[in-house]
């Protein structure tokens, strides 16, 4: 038989009863599974064990027999079914000459350059996931750049309701229910520091307002 290509990116699955392998693409890890093959030795060393184990001892050698049977033959179809199955799914993968990996068609061959992506990726989609990616990083620099709270709130004197008459506040300057100020600056008499309005005593020195 000649020697097989297309062997690295395989797994062999195959048991007593027949023959099947999954090949794989070297860049994006898919692949293919090959059709089951079954195995006519296998199925007849099978036959001669379970005679052995119902009669013991009687067709023991017979089974012995099938098993070294198994070995040669099982072996031999092995490396057909093996062959047929690349040639199988072999179609479904191309060689790249320049770094030499089998790769899917599908997805990770590109067909005008001859290549594949990993030697010679496709323009229009790494354009598309470049214009994507620079979309997401200035988007996030315009959310870490935004003020979303001004140095002037902090320095405002956010109040919950009225000092005046007690009603609830939705913002502005005045009460919507009494009609007064709600923020109202005002100054210490003794040391002329800010006070808040309402207060009876300055923070800052303890005079009564």
């Amino acid at each position: 038989m000649a020697l097989i290509k297309f062997t690295r990116n395989h797994q062999d699955k195959c048991t007593d009863n027949g023959f099947q392998f999954e090949f794989f693409c070297d860049r994006c890890g898919n692949g293919y599974e090959s059709t089951f093959q079954g195995s006519a030795t296998g199925m007849i060393s099978q036959g001669l064990d379970t005679a052995a184990n119902i009669f013991g001892g009687l067709f023991g050698a017979a089974a012995q027999i099938g098993d070294r049977a198994h070995s040669v033959a099982w072996q031999q179809q092995k490396d057909a079914a093996f062959a047929k199955a690349v040639e199988e799914v072999k179609p479904m993968f191309v060689q790249c000459h320049r770094c030499g990996k089998w790769v899917c068609k599908e997805v990770c061959w590109n067909k005008e350059r001859g290549m594949c992506k990993d030697c010679a990726p496709d323009l229009e989609q790494e354009y598309s996931a470049a214009q994507t990616q620079a979309a997401i990083q200035q988007a996030q620099q315009v959310a870490q750049e935004g003020t979303y709270v001004t140095a002037d709130k902090f320095k405002e004197t956010i109040v919950g309701t009225c000092p005046n008459c007690g009603a609830d506040l939705t913002g502005g300057k005045f009460c919507p229910e009494c009609g007064k100020p709600v923020s109202q600056k005002k100054f210490c008499k003794e040391c002329g520091k800010p006070v808040q309005a309402g207060v009876k005593f300055c923070p800052e020195c303890g005079a009564q307002q």
